[in-house]
């Protein structure tokens, strides 16, 4: 089948990246953003313990759900009218959540912000793989590569600024009016581009991927708070796995697949998969643990704690543009084995911190994981979009995007139970002796309810608030040691099954059709030619 993009796309891509990184950045910080003044939030709307969680998780139960559909979606009827549509949904969302004060509008409000993130996030990626030429497209690739890292680093500092001023509403009314003049922005220099000869869009196989990944989403929300063997959790963990089993019996059946499953046969795919996948993994749980440390333990505020992790965000951003050079040059793998180890690195060095470590301690620690990441996430982003044809590129970069978020979830869900478990192990021995059973149930909750507590008992409260601080650390210490472990053991992995140095892919040869080919993992990459 030939593949005949859009008009358009042959239009001049002056002004098209930085509109699309500017709708990534604010799709990618909202979670961040918001996270910083949830406080504030509680305290104005009356919501519970239970639905301010919800509060955040509806947009990513949302956005990580209907990411591989949306991608589906633009690669059909087109990528622009998708990435506007989901822009003006985000937008009008978020203007509209910061005028409620209910908190049961406010999750609804978010859920309908995921639905415009999941339209735009896979769109922001497949809109520049289509419309860049090959020398511009790498680059181009690592620019949006460093903005999906550096996003949430941007949401703490944008949050943490507004908070010094206004309140929680701001924050809300700052992201949904800039989303609009984006959207403005991109009706005018985004240009279309579609496959005109596209099958049509395989529903069965978006309901059953909206359905498994929306269920491990969900699990990995459920299971810190209620339990990884309560059965809420359980349930969701078993549906999800169904739905996967369920797209992957019909992704074999179907002659036109959304996204065929045995693309995961293929090394360069899943290799570049299962690198983002762990990359985010790690990301957002070290971020989860790391901002509580530098505002609870050393006392930032979040303007400070946005701050201070900024040069990580500078490290990533500035080098993801570059690594593309580096891999024409020395092939994916050892770029993506030197990130995993950085990163590794960067964590052993944070996973010694302590009550009295100085700000450099920190730097000494955030600086290598950043550089890291961009080792390795731009390569295995470029191999994912790179292994599937020129109208599937909305599809390729929803698969990146779901490797990303379902990868975040998990990763602030696993290292925040490693942290917490080894937390509420310490901190009862530091409750003062004959304090009431609510007490201790409220300080064994979290640091900050800890030293919420110990505030209250005045001067008996130190004792409190000191083991406490231990306690987190000692959970911090943990969960840092067993991802520098991990990403170790990944970066072995990487270098046994990542394939040997190959030939970025021409202007004619990435995306190019091969609707005709059924992918294997044996047969060469007809993209990428192995030496």
């Amino acid at each position: 089948m030939k593949t005949r993009a859009h008009s358009e796309i042959e239009t001049s891509t002056r002004g098209v990246l930085p509109v699309v990184l500017a709708a990534l950045a604010l799709v990618v910080s909202a979670v961040p953003a918001l996270n910083v003044a949830l406080p504030d939030v509680a305290r104005d709307t009356g919501a519970s313990f239970t639905q301010v969680q919800w509060i955040v998780d509806a947009y990513a139960l949302v956005f990580a759900g209907l990411l591989l559909p949306a991608g589906a979606l633009g690669d059909r009827y087109g990528r622009k009218p998708l990435l506007v549509g989901g822009l003006a949904a985000f937008g009008i969302a978020a203007i509209c959540a910061s005028f409620v004060s209910e908190p049961g509008a406010l999750i609804g409000l978010r859920g309908v912000m995921g639905i415009g993130a999941a339209m735009v996030m896979p769109t922001t990626l497949s809109i520049i793989t289509t419309t860049f030429s090959a020398g511009e497209r790498g680059k181009a690739v690592g620019a949006w590569v460093g903005v999906a890292g550096a996003g949430a680093i941007l949401g703490l500092l944008g949050s943490g600024l507004l908070l010094e001023f206004w309140s929680w509403p701001s924050v809300f009314l700052a992201s949904g009016g800039i989303v609009l003049l984006i959207a403005v922005a991109a009706v005018r220099f985004v240009p279309n581009s579609r496959d005109d000869d596209a099958a049509p869009v395989d529903y069965r196989g978006g309901l059953l991927s909206v359905i498994g990944l929306a269920g491990i989403v969900y699990g990995a929300i459920e299971g810190p708070s209620r339990g990884w063997t309560a059965p809420i959790t359980l349930l969701a963990f078993v549906i999800g796995l169904l739905g996967i089993l369920l797209w992957i019996w019909a992704g074999l059946k179907s002659q036109e697949p959304m996204l065929d499953p045995r693309y995961f046969l293929r090394r360069d795919f899943a290799t570049g998969v299962g690198s983002i996948a762990l990359q985010f993994f790690i990301f957002f749980g070290f971020i989860f643990v790391l901002i509580q440390y530098l505002q609870l333990v050393l006392g930032y505020s979040p303007l400070q704690a946005g701050l201070a992790m900024l040069p990580m965000g500078m490290a990533l951003g500035a080098l993801s543009r570059r690594v593309p050079r580096l891999v024409e040059k020395v092939g994916r793998r050892r770029p993506s084995v030197a990130g995993f180890v950085s990163m590794a690195a960067g964590l052993a060095v944070l996973s010694q911190l302590g009550v009295g470590s100085s700000y450099w301690w920190v730097l000494a620690g955030i600086v290598p994981v950043g550089v890291g990441m961009a080792l390795a996430a731009a390569p295995a982003t470029a191999d994912i979009v790179a292994s599937m044809p020129a109208d599937k590129q909305g599809v390729a970069s929803a698969v990146n995007d779901a490797a990303r978020e379902v990868g975040g979830t998990l990763g602030i869900a696993v290292l925040g139970s490693v942290l917490n478990a080894q937390y509420r192990a310490g901190i009862q021995d530091g409750v003062p002796s004959g304090a009431p059973s609510k007490v201790v149930a409220v300080a064994q909750d979290s640091l900050g309810a800890a030293l919420a507590v110990a505030d209250r008992l005045g001067v008996n409260g130190a004792h409190l608030a000191d083991f406490a601080r231990d306690s987190f650390l000692d959970g911090l210490a943990t969960a840092f040691t067993a991802s520098a472990v991990l990403l170790g053991l990944a970066a072995v992995a990487l270098l046994v099954a990542i394939p040997g140095r190959t030939r970025i892919p021409a202007p004619h040869d990435v995306g190019s059709p091969r609707n005709d080919q059924v992918p294997t993992g044996t047969e060469p990459n007809t993209e990428r030619e192995l030496t």
